[in-house]
């Protein structure tokens, strides 16, 4: 069964961070902020993204969160400020996940 993700991360170097980012747009993942994405991924493919993730990152000064949600918890999260990069996530893109 799939499970809703949220990806985060801070990462200082461009070629590391390009390459996880990549990675999460071949999970299937959607950019929703310049380093955050998030989509649908079953429960083995989010243990083999974190698994990815680790080995791309510098450990000792880079950070990648990984957060599983149920359909229930994710529709119990608010956006407060500005939300969503406008010129990454449109309407079509939220109703998929809101």
């Amino acid at each position: 069964m799939p499970v809703l993700v949220w990806i985060l991360y801070d990462i200082s170097d461009d070629k590391i961070r390009s390459r996880v980012s990549k990675v999460c747009k071949q999970y299937g993942l959607e950019r929703v902020q310049k380093s955050a994405f998030l989509g649908k991924l079953e429960a083995s493919r989010f243990d083999e993204l974190a698994v990815k993730c680790q080995s791309l990152i510098d450990e000792d000064i880079d950070s990648v969160y990984l957060f599983p949600f149920c359909q229930e918890d994710f529709r119990k999260i608010k956006v407060l400020g500005q939300g969503f990069d406008p010129k990454l996530v449109n309407e079509e893109l939220l109703a998929r996940f809101f």
